[in-house]
């Protein structure tokens, strides 16, 4: 069995069969069944179906946030946000297998056609920071696009992928299509990776991993998808509002206890706005109130787990010094500080690699060309943010920074309806919009003579 434990409190909340690597081949085999009857449900029929899950969960989302709070130990503000984007993302991908358009290309002595046709059986390996919303980005196209799915959640956040497999069976979803396996990465994920009969891995997690999956995959010409990690830089220019960047920096780092591939944990900031940028930055976080995940004044709740606490607590060595912290409740718990660190240089290691953790670099730069040459300063290429009075100098920079997903003025990086994905070591390939039904469908050329 797998213990799940809730990061608040330390505790075991529920347990649940662990899989093997048997239990994923019965997935796949159920999967591979199911494959020809679910591809030939007529467009309308499977739109109507994942419009009737998009109700379902949506009737469950009051409980589906709490479980996802106490399991992930995120915010229950947050968590109902992320439930409501899951119901968003079936109901937006709903309307897609009616909108699978081919095309006809002209050509001589006939007719020609291509079809975007569903890959078959295909696996999704979700991390346990954003357990349902990541799941329901890979969940969501695979089905409309016609495939069948076997996904592999996380070992420390099962129980909503679990929830969704028992919806999705009421909501109408026929036996096979969607097929949870909760194990370990090393067993079930490597199992998904090389099967023969699974068509493509859509994977989210660590880049060192997703190097072991891409090549996992080549074994079998798998198609793949990986969204790995980030290193994102915030750039706040001096002729920006200050005291707006501030005070909305911390949350782009600290959101999600700083468990975010996306989190802007380097803030790159011109010299002259340094001391002022630190002062109002200070006063953001000291009045952050880092707490119970299901109270509703909480704004940030603890890491996922106690050896995780341990790994961000190395980041802080003798090449840093803090320069102020917020403050974490006393007791049990996996809790950790927001912490920001005295400015540095981009050459530290809490700077260069991943922290997934509530540590934010600051990081002083004179002049766009520099803020450039910082931003891309990273094997990663995720996301960032550009906080900048000159619209023009913010596009400019835009375009140089390295990333698949930028924001200015602003530290917004994901809407379903807009594609999302990495630059560089970050990634491969795009989930999210109409781009992510790209990597679920293959296209098929059909030549028709009518010589």
């Amino acid at each position: 069995m797998i213990e799940v434990v809730e990061p608040a409190s330390a505790e075991v909340m529920a347990e649940v069969p662990r899989a093997g690597a048997e239990d994923v081949d019965d997935a796949v085999a159920r999967a591979k069944e199911a494959f020809p009857g679910w591809r030939a449900i007529a467009p309308g029929e499977r739109a109507k179906l994942l419009h009737g899950l998009a109700d379902a969960l949506g009737e469950r989302a009051s409980d589906l946030a709490v479980l996802e709070a106490r399991n992930a130990g995120k915010p229950i503000a947050d968590a109902r946000g992320e439930i409501a984007m899951v119901v968003d993302c079936f109901r937006y991908y709903a309307a897609a297998p009616e909108r699978l358009l081919g095309q006809t290309i002209p050509v001589g002595g006939g007719i020609d056609m291509t079809f975007r046709e569903p890959l078959g059986v295909v696996g999704l390996i979700v991390p346990w920071n954003f357990p349902l919303v990541i799941t329901s980005w890979k969940t969501a196209p695979a089905l409309a696009a016609g495939n069948t799915v076997v996904l592999k959640p996380a070992e420390l956040t099962p129980l909503s992928a679990i929830e969704l497999e028992r919806i999705a069976l009421d909501a109408g979803i026929p036996e096979g299509v969607l097929n949870v396996v909760p194990g370990p990465g090393s067993v079930c994920g490597r199992r998904l990776v090389e099967h023969p009969d699974v068509a493509k891995i859509a994977f989210t997690g660590s880049t060192e991993v997703g190097r072991g999956i891409a090549a996992g995959a080549a074994g079998t010409i798998k198609r793949v998808t990986l969204e790995l990690g980030g290193k994102s830089a915030n750039v706040v220019f001096a002729d920006a509002d200050t005291e707006a960047a501030a005070a909305a920096a911390p949350l782009a780092v600290f959101g999600n206890a700083g468990q975010d591939c996306c989190a802007r944990s380097r803030i790159l900031v011109e010299r002259e706005a340094v001391d002022d940028f630190m002062a109002a930055l200070e006063r953001t976080v000291k009045s952050m109130v880092v707490g119970d995940p299901l109270d509703e004044a909480t704004q940030m709740g603890p890491l996922i787990s106690s050896s995780h606490r341990e790994t961000v607590a190395s980041f802080l060595d003798a090449e840093t010094r803090v320069a102020f912290r917020g403050d974490v409740p006393e007791g049990p718990g996996f809790w950790f500080p927001p912490t920001v660190l005295e400015p540095t240089t981009n050459d530290v290691r809490a700077a260069r690699e991943e922290i997934f953790g509530p540590v934010a670099a600051v990081i002083p730069f004179s002049g766009e060309a520099e803020a450039i040459e910082l931003a891309n300063d990273t094997i990663y290429g995720l996301s960032g943010s550009i906080w900048c009075g000159d619209g023009a100098r913010a596009l400019r920079v835009a375009r140089a920074i390295d990333a698949g997903v930028l924001s200015i003025n602003s530290n917004s990086s994901v809407r379903v309806s807009t594609p999302f994905g990495g630059f560089k070591q970050s990634g491969v390939g795009r989930e999210l919009g109409p781009d992510a039904l790209d990597h679920y469908t293959d296209v098929k050329n059909v030549f028709y003579a009518t010589g």
